[in-house]
């Protein structure tokens, strides 16, 4: 049984507090990730300690950012979820959120929708396809308040993949380590091209450790041009 106290003083300490559900439901998200990751790569992090700080709080470390995230009904796309993160543990801890889980590769999908059924998660799609197609598409361009992403990319590819999904109004966040600095200077053009401003840095000690951790935080101030997102492989190996 994983151990989720940090994770209760964590949310309460933000003011939120979770239910006997919802912490079974971390619990059991636990279970099916670790079980699952026995035949597939899903993390590298597994001792329950180091999800709970790592995956589940550093995902959840958006609260800082958007204070009303626990009431408001904002539609989220996490891009390049990989196992499921920060997406699932957003959508346990605030059920309010309209989520979608994006992700290019299939058998990832696969193990979320199992994920989502046997945690009885509603509202919450996992969806398998390529950003360079679906940011395109008019079903998903520009349909979405808030874009979320913990993948592991170079900004300018990144904000290419991301920002193309997010409404004017609407805020991106990358979820990075703390050496963002030159990055976000060296993807300004990028961000500027894509529609985005007012980029900033909150950076912040992951909780319980002394590991450092960076939101970089992006808003959409105009629509993305329509040739943007560029077919792949472009975006990733001519970055703008």
């Amino acid at each position: 049984m994983i151990d989720l106290s940090l994770l209760q003083k964590y949310m309460e300490e933000h003011g939120v507090s979770l239910s006997p559900d919802q912490f079974q439901k971390f619990s059991s998200f636990y279970d099916l990730l670790i079980e699952k990751n026995k035949v597939m790569n899903l993390t590298a992090i597994t001792e329950p300690e180091e999800v709970v700080t790592k995956h589940f709080i550093d995902s959840l470390s958006v609260i800082s950012v958007f204070e009303d995230i626990s009431s408001a009904e904002y539609r989220l796309i996490d891009v390049g979820t990989g196992g499921g993160f920060p997406g699932i543990p957003l959508k346990i801890a605030f059920p309010n959120l309209h989520i979608t889980l994006f992700d290019s590769l299939q058998k990832r999908i696969l193990f979320l929708q199992d994920v989502i059924l046997e945690l009885g998660l509603s509202d919450i799609d996992a969806i398998h396809g390529r950003a360079e197609d679906f940011g395109r598409d008019e079903s998903y361009r520009e349909k979405y308040d808030l874009c979320v992403s913990r993948a592991v990319a170079n900004l300018s590819t990144l904000s290419e993949y991301c920002l193309p999904f997010v409404k004017s109004g609407g805020t991106f966040i990358s979820y990075k380590t703390d050496s963002v600095d030159e990055e976000l200077s060296a993807a300004s053009g990028a961000i500027t091209i894509l529609g985005g401003g007012n980029p900033r840095i909150q950076k912040y000690e992951l909780y319980s450790t002394d590991a450092m951790r960076s939101l970089l935080i992006i808003d959409k101030v105009k629509s993305t041009p329509k040739k943007y997102p560029r077919k792949a492989p472009l975006p990733k190996k001519s970055p703008l």
